[in-house]
């Protein structure tokens, strides 16, 4: 159900049925002033799905990681490790439905965030002027990436680069915190001692994937953008460090690479989660963890190629010529 709306939002944008009017959105966010925005008010459009439509989960619960039996070994985690606690690992086949986890670690308030658009898994620190905010899903995308919203000033905000577009928080800068995806047993054997999210009490149909093919398609879904450059395939991962990209052709035939200050490593094991029905029987992409030469965890993003190119149109691709 959930393609079948975005696919009809995407003939309607074609046809120019969809318009991007702060006007008709006032009803539905009477509280969020659109007198402040950074962005152009006509490259938002609706994904399909209202407000909500996409239910944002808060204080999910965690189960120990060795109790955990419905993962696959190769099913992607996105995992968070606190600088003391155990390390949290949120399975992409509940991200994949909800798309925003609001959570609170180690006395920490956390954003834990997945587009499947544009495959973006990042975490956020929640905290803005030092207050907790919670988010949730607009129902808008903008480059076919989600905008999350707060439910404390209703102001919007891009998933991908984690900045306030719309409201009083326009200009506002989240700040991301290390995390990574990685397979299921790779969490597993580094944190034995971990936590997983366990499974939320909605009926989705976990486990599957609702954008079968999705990243081997010839066109991401709702993107009007241009294709990236270098002849790059808009739906190749890339490993985005702040305004720079690798692409993971490269990180698979290179396994590690060592420039600009970054050390990458790519392993073998990850289903993709935008391949098969069965999230994981997905193709394998592999894992990729990212550390600074002094072996310390980096903030870092594995988005589709089309969507670094969309928010970083300056950005340096890091192809190894």
């Amino acid at each position: 159900m959930r393609m079948l709306v975005t696919c009809v939002t995407a003939i309607l944008l074609s046809l120019g049925v969809v318009h991007a009017d702060p006007a008709q959105w006032r009803a539905e966010w009477p509280d969020t002033d659109f007198t402040r925005s950074t962005v152009d008010f006509a490259e938002i459009i609706s994904g399909g799905p209202p407000k909500d439509g996409i239910p944002a989960i808060w204080n999910p619960a965690l189960i120990a990681a060795q109790s955990e039996q419905r993962l696959d070994a190769r099913e992607p985690v996105l995992t968070y490790a606190p600088e003391h606690g155990p390390a949290r690992a949120y399975p992409i086949r509940y991200l994949m439905w909800h798309e925003i986890v609001n959570d609170v670690v180690e006395g920490l308030p956390i954003a834990v965030t997945y587009c499947p658009l544009c495959n973006s898994a990042m975490v956020f620190d929640a905290r803005i002027d030092g207050e907790r905010h919670t988010f949730g899903v607009s129902g808008k995308l903008r480059h076919s990436d989600m905008i999350m919203y707060d439910r404390e000033t209703k102001s919007w905000w891009q998933q991908a680069v984690g900045e306030g577009v719309v409201g009083r928080h326009a200009g506002t800068q989240l700040t991301q915190l290390p995390a990574w995806m990685e397979d299921w047993a790779s969490f597993l054997t580094e944190h034995p001692d971990g936590l997983v999210m366990d499974e939320p009490d909605w009926r989705r149909a976990y486990g599957s994937n609702p954008y079968v093919n999705y990243d081997t398609s010839s066109r991401p879904f709702l993107y009007q953008g241009e294709d990236p450059p270098h002849g790059i395939n808009p739906l190749e991962r890339v490993v985005r460090v702040e305004n720079r990209a690798w692409p993971f052709a490269r990180l698979r035939t290179q396994g590690e690479i060592r420039e600009a200050g970054v050390v990458l490593d790519w392993r073998a094991g990850q289903a993709s989660a935008l391949d098969a029905r069965d999230i994981a029987s997905g193709r394998d992409v592999g894992s990729v963890r990212v550390r600074d030469e002094q072996g310390r965890d980096i903030a870092h993003d594995v988005p589709f190629a089309f969507a670094f190119h969309a928010f970083f149109p300056e950005g340096v691709w890091m192809l190894g010529d």
